[in-house]
This record gives structure tokens, sequence and C-alpha cells, in this order.
């Protein structure tokens, strides 16, 4: 449609005036309704009108004379990528029509062998289809919930940027977005919620860019921006700034509804005018999701800059994330089990099994150095399972073992994701049945971050596991919200001190009143307390005296190897 009071606007480019009489009265025979008609001998002419007013459709001739054959096509597709095309040519060849139609021409019909009704019939289908054509396109550049342009647009688009970079020296940046806990609205409010937060969100992010600027959404609760000809880092930054105050500012979800906040990380990466390659935009990309992840990783609402730091931390991570899938399927992971000491008896009454990777090339690895990478992937999940199974085995080989006291326990962590996993449940239950372990031998552990992340479905979570009779600790204590509440409203049955409360024990005075107190409450909330990190016998005789019950740490065994930690148990230690 144009502007030309909301009718048709019909171009025809024709350089016989008698021909183009002719289409016009065609047209006014059989259009239904009115429209407007405007007629051009060549195509620069047309160019020049269209590039100021829209058409709805366009009729080609073939013989012009700025442009012969296909020649047509292609110019008039430059400038006019988006109108229909109907081509109306002398030319009857079958092979020159195909063509045309495959370059962009809806329709080819030859003059002489149309009437009225053929040729409005044929204009009122190729606008159509157009229209249909385009609506598609739109589709599939575009994310359908928020109308941004998606994934693959904004790498297009990324690309033409640093083309242009090049010819004019000039900085790209782009930006990668997270909204931090995004995962609580869905679950708290529904999924209807958290997509009116989407929209809201990508709608604030268009108005804290620049005009000219380009937001997406990557996917899920990920949005990227681009931001060409950037004067610095400083001013990047300051739009990093204002993406994040945007996000920042409250969320109203409904009338009964009190207002949510959010905040967002996000991470950046720029490229200067040198010469690029062709996979650049790609590793701008990840160059600005690797520091996203650091800002995460440093806190809330944080902007975090790209450098050849963190570039060298993301080809690390990138290089596990590929080892690690070949460990789960090479059998590389191995379990190292570290004692957990009954205080009054001094007895070995649980282990607690930890991860290790003996990587083929560096070595032993420790989870520091793979299990975030396991967790961002989803690899945690085959990784947990396999866990699971391999430590409830081994707790079953274990179950009359010399040196412990009766049947130890095996206690195994939980991450986040497992923990929200659906078929967790199913996964445990069958690693107890092929290990036929009783339930009350396994604990499993997860940290009071964990649980806080998503506490509706935690708890949940963690009431059918108990049911299943699995018992279950909360991990390093004091370290993350350590809420009086959520010990009531997660119910456990150990509590795991962490290790800050143990290190200056025997030491620091200031540290055994507090000791004292949560001992004293894990006991009033008849729970077992374990005091965790214990490295020296000072340690060791303030928790006996405050009347903890099991201890863990170097003091009494490093984790071990399945015949070291057999061994270790069989020489009847007494501590």
């Amino acid at each position: 449609m144009s502007d030309n009071g909301g009718l048709p606007r019909l171009v025809l480019i024709e350089d016989n005036p008698g021909d183009a009489v002719l289409v016009r009265e065609m047209l006014r025979s059989s259009w239904p309704g009115d429209f407007a008609f405007d007629h051009f001998d060549r195509v620069a002419a047309a160019r020049e009108h269209l590039l100021r007013a829209d058409a709805t459709c366009i009729l080609l001739d073939l013989s012009l004379p700025d442009a012969q054959g296909l020649e047509a096509v292609d110019r008039v597709q430059a400038f006019a990528p988006d109108v229909p095309i109907v081509v109306l040519s002398g030319l009857d060849d079958e092979e020159v029509a195909l063509r045309a139609v495959q370059g962009g021409a809806q329709d080819y019909l030859i003059k002489g062998r149309v009437d009225d009704h053929l040729v409005a019939r044929s204009v009122r289908y190729a606008i159509e289809r157009k229209r249909a054509e385009v609506a598609l396109a739109h589709q599939a550049l575009h994310d359908a919930l928020t109308g941004l342009p998606n994934r693959a647009l904004f790498l297009d688009r990324l690309k033409l940027a640093l083309a242009r970079s090049e010819r004019r020296s000039s900085s790209v940046a782009v930006l990668f977005l997270d909204l931090d806990r995004f995962k609580l609205i869905n679950d708290s409010l529904g999924h209807e919620a958290g997509d009116r937060v989407l929209v809201d969100v990508g709608a604030r992010l268009e108005q804290a860019l620049r005009p000219g600027d380009t937001v997406a959404r990557f996917g899920g609760d990920e949005f990227t921006a681009l931001c060409e000809d950037v004067p610095s880092e400083r001013a990047v930054v300051t739009i990093a700034q204002r993406m994040a105050e945007a996000v920042g500012m409250p969320f109203a979800l409904g009338a009964n509804e009190a207002d949510t906040f959010l905040t967002a990380s996000i991470g950046i990466a720029m490229a200067d005018g040198d010469a690029h390659d062709e996979r650049l935009a790609e590793s701008l990309v990840r160059d600005a999701d690797a520091a996203m992840y650091r800002a995460k990783e440093r806190g809330k609402s944080r902007v975090e800059l790209f450098d050849a730091r963190l570039r060298e931390r993301a080809v690390r991570r990138l290089s596990i994330e590929s080892a690690l899938h070949r460990a789960l399927e090479r059998d590389e992971l191995v379990l190292h089990y570290q004692p957990q000491i009954d205080l009054i008896s001094g007895r070995i009454v649980s282990w607690e099994a930890l991860v290790r990777w003996q990587h083929p090339e560096r070595g032993l690895l420790a989870p520091g150095e793979f299990i975030a990478v396991a967790e961002e992937t989803g690899l945690i999940v085959a990784l947990g399972a396999w866990v699971l199974d391999e430590a409830c085995r081994q707790a079953e080989r274990w179950t009359a073992l010399p040196g412990t006291s009766g049947a130890p326990e095996m206690a195994v962590n939980l991450s986040a994701r497992q923990l929200t996993q659906p078929e967790l449940l199913d996964v445990v239950g069958a690693a107890l049945q092929r290990a036929s372990l009783a339930p009350a031998r396994l604990c499993l552990e997860v940290t009071e971050s964990v649980v806080m992340e998503d506490a509706s479905g935690s708890e949940q979570t963690l009431a059918a596991l108990r049911a299943m009779g699995v018992r279950l600790a909360i991990d390093d204590f004091g370290s993350g919200y350590s809420a009086l509440s959520s010990l009531k409203r997660f119910r456990v049955d150990v509590l795991k001190v962490d290790r800050a409360f143990v290190a200056e024990l025997g030491r620091d005075a200031n540290d055994g009143p507090i000791m004292a107190a949560i001992i004293d409450l894990t006991h009033a909330l008849g729970l077992r307390a374990v005091g965790e990190g214990v490295e020296r016998p000072d340690q060791l005789a303030v928790l006996r005296a405050l009347g903890c019950d099991v201890g863990q740490g170097f003091y009494f065994g490093r984790p071990e190897p399945p015949a070291a930690a057999e061994a270790l148990a069989r020489s009847t230690p007494r501590y």
C-alpha cells in the first residue's frame, strides 16, 4: 500500500507508450476497486521514484533502454527487494521465464497472450505471494515472542557491520546480556509472566541503545546488542550500564502482583577496523558470552569487558568442554573418597564421594577444573548420574568394611542443574536399585545457595527424596543464606558447617561461641552436625568439646581412590 489515500500503487516500467496505455486499461477493466498507477520508461527513472514512495507491485518489461533481459529484474530487485514483480515481456522464452522467476519475479506474462483478467489476477496473486514470502522471511529472522531480530539475523547484521568497519576504520562492539535468576520468575509466577518480562526487557533494551544499534533475542533469557562506530571502550561500557539500568527498573506484572525486580550480567567484546576473517562475527559473540559469564561470577548486575585474559580462559573452557564429552565416553572419570569420622567413637561412619578427571594429557584434575563447565553445558546431568551409580556400588562393596562403624553411609553432592532435573528421582532410585543399596545409606548434599535458587521446587524435590528414604544434608552451612526459616522449610538430616567456622577454632576465641551456637541449633532441630575442614588436633578438640557429631577434613584423611581409602579404613584408625 502507498500513502496515496491507502490505494494500491501499481508501477509499470515500459518504454513503449502504446503498451503502457494498453496495460493501464486492462487493469482498469478488471481490477476490483481503485488504484494508483505510475508509468516510467526506464529503470533509473522508476528507481528515483520508488526510493521516495512505496509501491504495491511492479510490472516490468525486459527490453528497456537502460536494462535488457534479466538485468532489469536484478536491478529492480536491488532497490525494491520487498515489492512483487510481474514480468510483462514480448520475449517468449521458457528458459528466460524460469530464470526471471528464480531471480525474484513472481510471474512472467507474454505480451499478446494476455487479457485484462489474466493481468489483474497475476498482479493480485503476485502481491499475496510476496506478502507471504516477506512474512515467512520475517518469521525466520525474528523472535516470535519479542519481535526482535533472532540469532541468525543478528549474526548477519554483525558480519555486515564488520565489513563496514573495515572500510571506515571504525570499531564494532557486541554486548551479551543474561538476566540473573530469571528462572525464579517462571517458577514462581508462571511462564506467561516470564514471557511478559522478556517482551518488556526487549523493548527497554531498544530504548537504551543508540539509534541504528541492533538488539536481538539470542535465546531463552539472553539478549545481544550490536553497536557500530563506537568511539571507545568507555562509551560501550556506558551503553552497557544503560542496558543494565533499564533491566533493573521494576516490572509490574499484574494488579494483584508486587513489582518484580531483575538484574543483568553483561559481557562486551570489541573489534577495530583492521582486516577481519570470516569467522570474526561468531568469535565476537563467543567472546562477549565468555565476558558475560565472568560478570555473572563476580556478582549481579556487573559489566565485564573481554580481554586477552578472558580469551585464554574461554579457549581453555572450550577445550575442557570438548574433552569432557569424550571423558564420559572413555571412562576417564574416577571417584575419590574422603572419610567422615564419628567424634565420639573416632570411627569412620561415612564417606563423601568426590569426582576427579583422569585427563589423558593434564593428569588428575580436581572438580574446580571442570564442574562449572559441566554445569553450564548440561553435561552435569550425565556426569551426576554416573557419580551416583558408582558411589552407590562402592557403598555396597564397603557394607562391612573393617575399621568403619556399622554400614557406612555414602555422601554425594547434587548440583543446581541436577536438583531441577525432572528425572532426578528416577535416577536416584535406579542407582540404588542397581547397587542393591538401602536408601538410608545414601546422603545427598546440597548447598544453601542451590536450594534457594528455586525454593519452591527444591522443597518438593527434597521432600520426595526424603520420602524415598534417602538422607539429605545442607552443605557449606553459613556460606550462603543461613536463614533459620530455610532449615525449617527444607527437611534435612545433616548440617555440614562451612570450613570457615572451623578454620580458627583453637586459635580465635571468638569463633568458639559461634560454632557452639550452630551446633546447638543443629541438635535442637534434630539434625546431625558435621564440622568440615578439620586439619589440626586443636580444631578436633574444640569440636568434641562443643558436642559436634562428625568431623571431616585432611586431619582424618584426604580424598583417595577406592583402594587407598579402603586401606585407610582397614588400618582401623582411632581419632
